[in-house]
């Protein structure tokens, strides 16, 4: 062979290396988030998710691939939204926004892993049987958010002991409604004091909540735990300091938008949290094994900047108590 010749032929080879190494190159695995509220509003929750994938060594475009599905707070629309991601037969499904995004998924498929974040107790919801080894390819985080209303219902009364009634709003198209009327009604039982049970689902429904609350003459407001009730947080600090409404909420979100008070887990680190266990799960652990991770701490933050602006007096019990105030 020439020397020409040859030199052409080594070339050529060469030139086909980096094509052959890209093609034995595995594809990203992809992540799929079925998001049951608007991304706007929850776009720190899903950085959030992002930072504990990073922590387990996934980076998006680096490593890792992401398909986004938001159904708008249109509850209906999750199961299609679910079928979708199975049919790109994604690595895993993260449901952004409690409980009807996760029975969503876990209706679409039994194969491909889930990785929750909810409010509720995922036994009582049906979707594992034991939060140690819950089985399956579903695990997640419980928030336990329902399971601290009696706690709210309390700090209300205390916020408002003068009131003749207390008001809580829930919404009805979320999953857990029924259980969370039922424990709110069992821990106004334990306090002895009277609910006023509000119901709404869109914009339009909470302002008319908001005047039957008003009609009604209810001392106080309870904000139940709910996906579209968290991307409405300035709707809800617009409202209740335009009526004056002692109000408490279940997450901290609330308050950092101007509402007044909260009481709960942190929402982010229960977001980063489900990130770390979709790592996990993406290393090869098998989502049945990962048991339910719960909060164990919980913080009473006071909003004193606003209680001031709308003239809501705080009990200095509150005040001493409060974890975090901000002035």
């Amino acid at each position: 062979m020439r020397r020409r010749e040859f030199i052409s032929l080594i070339g050529g080879v060469a030139a086909t290396w980096p094509l052959a190494a890209r093609a034995q190159q595995p594809a990203m695995p992809v992540v799929g988030f079925l998001g049951a509220p608007s991304a706007a509003p929850y776009a720190r929750y899903v950085a959030a998710v992002h930072q504990g994938l990073k922590e387990v060594g996934y980076v998006e475009h680096q490593n890792v691939a992401m398909e986004y599905r938001w159904a708008d707070s249109q509850y209906d629309r999750l199961p299609a939204l679910a079928a979708d991601l199975v049919s790109r037969r994604v690595a895993v499904i993260i449901p952004i926004g409690g409980a009807p995004a996760t029975v969503a998924a876990k209706a679409a498929t039994s194969t491909i892993p889930i990785v929750f974040n909810l409010g509720a107790d995922p036994v009582r919801l049906g979707l594992v049987t034991n939060v140690s080894r819950p089985g399956g390819n579903i695990t997640g985080v419980a928030m336990m958010a329902l399971e601290m209303e009696t706690k709210r219902l309390e700090i209300l009364h205390e916020l408002a002991p003068a009131s003749s009634s207390l008001a809580i709003l829930l919404n009805p198209s979320n999953a857990q409604a029924q259980s969370q009327e039922r424990e709110a009604q069992r821990a106004a039982r334990v306090i002895g004091r009277q609910v006023l049970i509000l119901k709404a689902g869109t914009e339009h429904e909470i302002e008319g909540a908001f005047a039957a609350l008003v009609r009604e003459r209810a001392g106080a407001l309870l904000v139940g735990a709910d996906t579209f009730f968290t991307s409405q947080a300035v709707l809800f600090a617009v409202l209740t300091a335009h009526h004056s409404i002692p109000t408490v909420y279940p997450f901290r979100s609330f308050v950092d938008a101007g509402g007044l008070m909260s009481y709960g887990s942190s929402l982010l680190d229960a977001y980063r949290q489900t990130g770390v266990y979709a790592g996990r799960v993406l290393n090869g652990e098998k989502p049945g094994d990962l048991p339910i991770a719960q909060p164990t701490k919980f913080e009473l933050i006071i909003n004193l900047k606003t209680a001031r602006a709308v003239g809501i007096a705080i009990p200095p019990s509150l005040l001493a108590r409060a974890d975090e105030v901000i002035e």
